[in-house]
C-alpha cells in the first residue's frame, strides 16, 4: 500500500479510471470518478485526468479488455503519471497484471479510502480499526510485494541459485503471512478491549434514559456542520470527504426543555469496502443503539438520491434499517432541483428542509424531533412520596413534567417519560385519575 507518509513527502500524480457498460451508465460513471477525485485530493494526490472507460465485458486478468488497456496505458505515459487508480475493486491478480502493463503502481478505490481513513483517524479505536482493515487488505496481496524475488530467480543463471532465491521468497511470504495473522489477532483483541469501554459508556447513556439521536448520512453532507450549529461542538468541518471519522457526542436542549444527546457519526459512501464495514462497525453501530436517526441529505448535490439510498443500504448491513428516521434535507438554500426535493420527500416521509450553515429550518427540525420522541414516550400520572424525592429528581431529569403539585406528604405529577423509565415507575402510577388539575 501507499503510505500516508509517502503521499505527504512526495505528492503523487494519478490517472483515474472507471469502467461502465452501456451509454446509460456513463453519467453515473462520471459522477463516481468525480467522487474518486475528491477522495484522492483528500488523501493528498493530484489528479491528472479522469477516464470513463466503456467496455462490453470485464476481463478476468486485467479488469478492462486488452484494447482499452492499451489506450489507457498510452494515455498514462503521455501524462507522465506515477500512479493509476481504478474506481472499482481490483483483484490482487488483476492488480499485478495491470502494474506490469502500466509499469507503475496501480491501486483501487478501496486502497484510497483506507489511506484517507488512516490519515484522518484521531482516536485509538479508529486507528486500531483502520490498521486492522489495512492488514486484512494486504494479506492477499503479499505475492505482489515479493515479485522482485521471482525476477531475481529468473536472472541468476542455472544451478541452485535461482531455486534458492525462489525458495526464500516463498518462505518469506509464509513468514509474512504468520506475522500478519498474529497482528490481526492482536488488533482484534485491542479493539475488543476498547469496545468494552464503549459498551460501558453506552450503558451509562441508556441508564440515563435521555433520548439519543445519531446524525447519519453520506460523507460531506453537513453532519458536523449541523452538530456545530446546534451545540457549538467545535467539530472539525472541511470540504473534504471523511473530515469526521471519530464519533462526537453533545447534549442539546430542545425548545420544550427536553434534553437529548446528539451523536455525529462517520459518513457513509458508495462502494464502501466490506473491510471497513466490518472494521468500523463499532463506530457505525452508534446508529444501532440510538433511539432516533437524523438522516442528513445534501439536496444541492446532483446525486443526492443515490447518496441517500447508499446510506440506507449501509444501515441495512448494520441491521439498523427499522430505526425511526427523520430525513433532514440540508443545503436547501443551494438546491437547484425542486423535483428532486419533491421525490426525496415522497421517498422519505418524515422530512424537513434546513440549511445548517445558514441556521435556517431549525425550529421545524426541533418540532419533528419532539414529535418523534413523544411517539416513544408514555404520559403518566404519578404519586411519589416526598421521602423518595430522588425518584422525583430522576423524573424531572429524564422526562418532561407537564404538571406538578403537592398533596400532604406526596408529590403529584403528570409527566411524559421514556417507556423504559415508565416501567420502573409502575408502582407510583395513578390510574383512572379524575383530578382536573392534573
Amino acid at each position: 500500500m501507499i503510505s500516508k507518509e509517502t503521499t505527504q513527502a512526495a505528492p503523487r500524480r494519478a490517472l483515474l479510471i472507471s469502467a461502465f457498460k452501456g451509454a446509460s451508465q456513463k453519467s453515473t460513471c462520471v459522477e463516481h470518478l468525480d467522487e474518486l477525485a475528491l477522495l484522492a485530493y483528500t488523501w493528498g494526490i493530484e489528479v491528472a485526468e479522469k477516464i470513463p472507460c466503456p467496455i462490453r465485458k470485464y476481463d478476468a486478468s486485467t479488469f478492462i479488455t486488452e484494447g482499452k488497456l492499451e489506450e489507457v496505458v498510452a494515455r498514462a505515459r503521455e501524462l507522465e503519471v506515477d500512479l493509476v487508480i481504478f474506481d472499482d475493486e481490483v483483484a490482487p491478480s488483476q492488480q499485478r497484471n495491470l502494474e506490469k502493463a502500466f509499469g507503475i503502481p496501480v491501486i483501487d478505490r478501496t486502497e484510497v479510502i483506507l489511506g484517507v481513513f488512516a490519515q484522518r483517524a484521531q482516536t485509538k479505536e479508529a486507528r486500531l480499526q483502520i490498521e486492522l482493515a489495512q492488514v486484512k487488505y494486504q494479506a492477499p496481496r503479499l505475492k505482489r510485494m515479493w515479485t522482485h524475488l521471482s525476477r531475481q530467480a529468473g536472472t541468476s543463471g542455472g544451478g541452485g541459485g535461482g531455486a534458492y532465491l525462489k525458495g526464500e521468497g516463498e518462505k518469506q511470504i509464509e513468514i509474512d503471512r504468520r506475522i500478519l495473522k498474529k497482528r490481526i489477532d492482536q488488533l482484534q483483541q485491542e479493539i475488543s478491549d476498547v469496545h468494552a469501554i464503549r459498551n460501558t459508556q453506552r450503558s451509562a447513556r441508556e441508564k440515563s434514559d435521555i433520548p439519543v439521536f445519531a446524525i447519519i448520512g453520506y460523507t460531506n453532507v453537513g453532519k458536523s456542520t449541523l452538530l456545530n450549529a446546534l451545540t457549538d461542538a467545535e467539530v472539525l468541518v472541511e470540504d473534504k470527504l471523511f473530515a469526521t471519522l471519530d464519533t462526537t457526542t453533545r447534549k442539546f436542549t430542545l425548545s420544550n426543555n427536553q434534553n437529548v444527546l446528539l451523536i455525529d457519526t462517520v459518513g457513509f459512501i458508495r462502494k464502501l469496502p466490506h473491510l471497513l464495514v466490518a472494521a468500523f462497525k463499532s463506530t457505525l453501530e452508534e446508529a444501532l443503539y440510538a433511539d432516533i436517526l437524523l438522516h442528513i441529505v445534501d439536496v444541492s448535490h446532483p446525486m443526492a438520491e443515490e447518496q441517500a439510498a447508499t446510506t440506507f443500504e449501509v444501515l441495512k448491513e448494520l441491521g439498523a434499517e427499522e430505526k425511526p428516521v427523520i430525513t433532514v434535507l440540508n443545503k436547501i438554500d443551494q438546491s437547484h432541483s425542486q423535483d428532486m426535493v419533491d421525490r426525496l420527500r415522497l421517498t422519505y416521509p418524515k422530512t424537513v428542509p434546513i440549511s445548517a450553515l445558514q441556521r435556517t429550518g431549525f425550529s421545524e427540525l426541533e418540532e419533528l424531533m419532539i414529535e418523534e420522541i413523544s411517539r416513544q414516550r408514555r404520559e403518566l400520572f404519578l404519586r411519589i412520596p416526598q421521602r423518595e424525592y430522588g425518584v422525583v429528581s430522576a423524573v424531572i431529569r429524564e422526562g418532561q413534567v407537564l404538571h406538578q403539585e403537592y398533596e400532604e406528604n406526596d408529590v403529584l405529577m403528570r409527566v411524559r417519560i421514556p417507556a423504559p423509565l415508565a416501567g420502573k415507575l409502575a408502582k407510583y402510577e395513578i390510574k383512572n385519575t379524575k383530578r382536573k388539575v392534573l
